[in-house]
């Protein structure tokens, strides 16, 4: 991830400039966290955003799909609506997916809108058009900005670029935004998917099959590797792939997409066995690819990977003079919340403020499929294989109180220790909103609390974060 060791004298420059220019170009998370610290440090700040302020995070990926999700999850609850003494029809809650997909829109609107009344509020100059780095003289970076009235050229003492990613596509499946989709096109669908081919069991493809499932379509699910989610916790990948098939959803596994095409009603996802799978349509979540060429980084002298990702150090620098970046655009974590922590920390650092470097094993992440997947720290598999000398725990969220009450039987909690201090190494927790269950884990990962110290902790009885005080008390007898 770094491109230099950073030593303890140089997480701090020298002095706060009051009065810096600095300009950002990407309005995504890390851009307009960035502006926001730099504005309370009393620097004069430009944000250059294409497409609207918030980014694609905002607009067209994150919100928009957890917003489709939760109104998935609450199509869920129906599931154990029997056991509870609710009686439900197979007819009773129909989907108006044209109502569902407007509602999406319009909120990420908002909250487009609500994060450029912010950024006025405190002060940022926003301008509408893409960014582009110029040449540097006597200090001062120049940066190209092309708006609808023409290309403005701005300076600053500062740049930082959180210029985002797009989704890939396959050559031989290239999307029209009709029947061959990317994950910011399936909004534009007024009907809900007859049958849904999900092409990649990553997060992506994972979080759209298992929500348009729930919503009611069918959803044939084609994985390259053996089973979805490759890169995360087994066991809660066995899990959902359960949860998955319960719910009727195809999952090929061990097949690879080799290309798709339009049919008179449909699609024809072709795999590189030589099968054909026939849907209504096709969704490609194969990864994404950073938006980092044409916009004049290496001629800045910003080294990019192979994969065009821009490098930065533990405090977001780039090999560029005074150029920071942060976001999805530098390929550490995809996540937006490490995206927002990368553009703090280039401003904290830019403009002289005592700042510590990125530390990504503190770093929670949540899969929102459903039930959602949500890890923190080290994993099972360093234990196991030795790497990590530490202890595990497990309990399944069904002998919980509060979820039996509330019908959930699918789900566990594990906690990961040092075997020798009792510190909480790491955590991952199986359940509905398990985004929200993690928390005290990180902040026990983060301050190196010991398993007797969450042990000793109140909870409410009954709740589902009682299970995070059991499992506690389970490691206090693993400590040698």
């Amino acid at each position: 991830m770094a491109t230099e060791q950073i030593s303890k004298e140089t997480v701090r420059a020298s002095s706060v400039r009051e009065g810096s220019r600095v300009v950002v170009i990407g309005g995504g998370p890390g851009g307009y966290e960035a502006a926001l610290v730099a504005r309370q440090l009393g620097a004069q700040v430009t944000i250059v955003e294409r497409n609207g302020v918030g980014g694609s995070a905002v607009l067209t990926d994150v919100v928009p799909s957890k917003t489709l999700i939760a109104t998935a999850d609450w199509m869920t609850i129906t599931e154990s609506a029997e056991e509870l003494g609710i009686k439900t029809g197979a007819d009773h809650f129909p989907v108006d997916i044209e109502r569902v997909h407007e509602r999406i829109l319009d909120l990420a609107q908002k909250q487009s809108d609500d994060i450029r009344g912010r950024l006025d509020a405190e002060g940022v100059t926003t301008l509408d058009g893409t960014g582009r780095l110029g040449p540097t003289h006597d200090g001062v970076r120049t940066v190209l900005a092309e708006t609808a009235e023409g290309e403005l050229e701005l300076h600053a003492e500062m740049v930082l670029l959180s210029v985002g990613t797009h989704p890939r596509t396959l050559p031989e499946a290239v999307p029209d935004g009709e029947r061959i989709l990317t994950w910011d096109q399936i909004y534009d669908l007024r009907e809900l998917p007859e049958h849904l081919i999900v092409v990649g069991s990553g997060v992506t493809g994972a979080e759209f099959a298992g929500a348009y499932n729930v919503l009611g379509s069918k959803v044939t699910l084609v994985s390259s590797r053996e089973r979805v989610l490759p890169g995360e916790d087994a066991e809660a990948a066995e899990l959902i792939e359960t949860v998955f098939a319960r719910r009727g959803m195809n999952i090929l596994a061990g097949a690879r997409a080799a290309g798709a095409r339009r049919t008179e009603h449909g699609v024809v996802v072709s795999l590189t066995d030589g099968r054909e799978i026939e849907g209504s349509h096709c969704l490609i979540a194969v990864g994404s690819i950073p938006n980092t060429s044409g916009i004049g980084l290496e001629e800045a002298g910003v080294a990019l990977t192979p994969s065009g990702h821009v490098q930065v150090d533990r405090v977001s620098r780039t090999t560029a003079f005074r150029v920071y970046a942060a976001g999805d655009c530098t390929g550490v974590l995809p996540l937006a919340s490490v995206a927002a922590m990368q553009g703090r920390i280039a401003m904290y650092h830019a403009l002289g403020d005592a700042v510590a470097p990125l530390d990504t094993r503190t770093v929670s992440a949540n899969i929102f499929t459903l039930p959602e997947i949500a890890t923190i720290g080290v994993t099972e598999q360093d234990i196991r294989s030795g790497k990590v000398d530490g202890a595990i725990t497990r309990l399944p969220i069904a002998r919980n109180p509060r979820a039996k009450m509330l019908g959930l039987r699918e789900g566990f909690i594990k906690l990961f220790s040092d075997r020798s201090s009792g510190v909480i190494l790491g955590g991952v927790v199986v359940a509905r909103n398990a985004g929200e269950l993690i928390f005290p884990v990180t902040l026990a990962v983060a301050h190196r609390l010991t398993v007797d110290q969450m042990a000793q902790a109140f909870t409410i009885y009954p709740s589902l974060t009682g299970s995070l005080t059991e499992a506690a008390r389970q490691l206090h007898t693993e400590r040698n």
